[in-house]
């Protein structure tokens, strides 16, 4: 599909998504204290390329590495998570998605690529989603480090 319909899909998502109606909210069970835990211990290696990642994107609190031996920056979320109230309307899977469509032969254009970058995050839930670092505390979608 994507070698059929090259204009559909981006190369590369370069800046934060337009300012829409809807906005992502992060809606925290009854009570929730905000979410305050230690950065994690990094080595060397490790703070060497966070100090090189601040120079250009947000920080993310530990590395994975991948196949290829690069590494991802990862911001662990298991807490927020556990203290979110769950989305009780979720996006259909995209396969039963695909599979309605069998037969059709007019579509329209919508990102299949990052769908995750399609929203903003409210301002008033920008901090919920704040990480720490060595450096810095820092949060997604912001125009200022916190």
């Amino acid at each position: 599909m994507v070698c059929e319909y090259p204009n559909v899909f981006l190369e590369e998502l370069l800046e934060l998504p337009p300012v829409r109606e809807a906005e992502f909210g992060i809606e925290l069970i009854l009570g929730t204290t905000p979410i305050s835990i230690a950065p994690y211990r990094m080595t060397s290696l490790e703070l060497k390329e966070l100090k090189a990642e601040l120079l250009t994107v947000g920080v993310p609190v530990l590395f994975v590495k991948k196949k290829d031996g690069s590494m991802r920056l990862c911001i662990d979320y298991r807490q927020l998570n556990k203290v979110t109230v769950k989305n009780k309307y979720p996006f259909p899977r995209i396969d039963d998605l695909f599979d309605q469509l069998k037969g059709a032969t007019i579509f329209s254009k919508i990102d299949l690529r990052s769908g995750y970058y399609q929203l903003r995050v409210t301002e008033h839930d920008v901090l919920k989603i704040a990480f720490w670092t060595r450096y810095a505390t820092m949060s997604f979608w912001s125009c200022r480090s916190v």
